[in-house]
């Protein structure tokens, strides 16, 4: 192996810890956000928004630091990210109001930034037959919110919910200081002067498939970041769980979905994105049909007798289709960013952080909703029947652009043989 792959594989190594752990801050409410609904009396609205207050920030700043990662150097970028973290963590056990809580959130928020400026960290390290695996394993940094739910439980044990805030503050910045250390700096063998002014980079954004692709990426990563938050209080609303059970399985769907991503880009490289990206959908929409299906009770009126028909999604079943959506919107992740490459390759910062914000956005919007249709429906499953109708959505999309396309090949072939005639 020549210098120039040892600093690559060093690149992507030191960005993907990076970002699992800026990723285990932006979902530190999905623990602590348990906590604070008891101890506030929190509506499931309101818990909704707790937990989509970190998530806004992440999702809104994705597009000026796209931008913004196309003309600076994202090692130095990355770093001064994650040191901007810290502060509102250490201010954490101070916080004595909903409203203080919901503002801090907004601040350390900052960490969901973090996947914007390492795809486009580790994209200038890697050529075009190995982007599928690369951004896979990068994406893997997921598995960063299985940090929160391994290290959240032992630091409540062996001290208290308010040493949780310092803990993650002195974390991010180690690692913080290790990334400086030890991540390369792109150097003039990866990476030639850029004179591009601001519209080369603005002007893929005006293709309509740029937001089809954010579409898909607000399924497929805004939902995963949505059930990472939502479930650990699920478990614990609907099936009365204890709370270390509940992260228990939590841990589980995280840890399985962002592993996998890995795989997804090969299986992207491979066989194509866009297949495994439709495969992704289809398993998704079964899993959530029966997701979607709440406790229900049915009387059928015999001749001699009533017939009472009961059919419930017990924990067991609700925990193996969890953890097959995991594992599809794993593939279907890691297949989004491949097709972006294989589109728009010299346009990673923009593109890619226009797709990245949308899909937070799902994170952050998708909790808001859950809590509204719990609140408005009166059922715990009425968060998978609204995640039901989002996938339509993103299949009928993909549908007519697949459609679309295969109309303008064939009208382009018919062209080029002399089929038709062009004006």
């Amino acid at each position: 192996m020549d210098i120039q792959q040892r600093h690559s594989y060093r690149a992507l190594t030191m960005a993907t810890l990076a970002f699992a752990a800026c990723f285990s801050v932006w979902t530190l409410y999905s623990i602590l956000g348990i906590e604070y609904k008891e101890r506030f009396d929190l509506s499931s609205t309101e818990f909704g928004l707790l937990l989509a207050s970190p998530i806004f920030t992440g999702a809104i700043f994705r597009v000026p630091i796209g931008f913004l990662a196309e003309k600076v150097s994202c090692r130095k970028l990355f770093f001064w990210q994650m040191l901007l973290t810290a502060p509102p963590l250490f201010y954490l056990p101070y916080v004595e109001s909903y409203s203080a809580l919901i503002w801090l959130g907004f601040a350390f928020g900052i960490s969901g930034v973090s996947f914007t400026i390492g795809i486009r960290y580790v994209t200038d390290w890697f050529d075009t037959k190995r982007q599928g695996f690369a951004l896979g394993v990068f994406g893997a940094g997921n598995a960063g919110a299985a940090i929160t739910l391994v290290l959240v439980p032992f630091i409540v044990k062996d001290y208290s919910w308010q040493a949780i805030g310092p803990v993650y503050g002195v974390g991010i910045i180690v690692v913080a200081v290790l990334f400086r250390l030890l991540a390369p700096e792109i150097n003039k063998f990866y990476q030639c002067k850029n004179e591009h002014d601001l519209s080369y980079y603005i002007a893929p954004l005006k293709d309509l498939q740029v937001w089809r692709f954010g579409l898909y990426y607000y399924f497929v990563f805004g939902s995963f970041l949505a059930l990472i938050l939502w479930l650990p209080h699920y478990y614990v609303a609907a099936y009365k769980l204890s709370l270390t059970q509940a992260m228990a399985l939590t841990l589980l769907f995280v840890a399985s979905s962002s592993m996998v991503r890995a795989v997804g880009g090969w299986f992207a490289d491979t066989y194509g994105a866009r297949t495994v990206n439709w495969t992704a959908f289809w398993i998704c929409m079964v899993c959530l049909f029966f997701l979607s299906y709440p406790p229900t009770t049915m009387t059928i009126h015999g001749v001699n007798k009533d017939v009472k028909i009961f059919f419930e999604v017990n924990v067991w079943l609700f925990t193996l289709l969890i953890f097959i959506i995991g594992i599809a919107q794993g593939f279907g992740r890691a297949s989004v960013y491949k097709i972006i490459y294989d589109y728009y390759p010299n346009h990673m910062g923009s593109v890619g952080g226009l797709v990245a914000a949308l899909g937070a956005l799902g994170g952050c919007t998708l909790p808001i909703m859950f809590g509204l249709a719990v609140d408005l429906i009166g059922v715990y499953s009425a968060c998978f029947m609204l995640l039901y109708g989002v996938l339509a959505i993103c299949m009928m999309a993909m549908y007519m652009a697949i459609r679309a396309e295969r109309y303008q090949k064939i009208l382009k072939d018919s062209i080029e043989n002399n089929f038709l005639e062009q004006d």
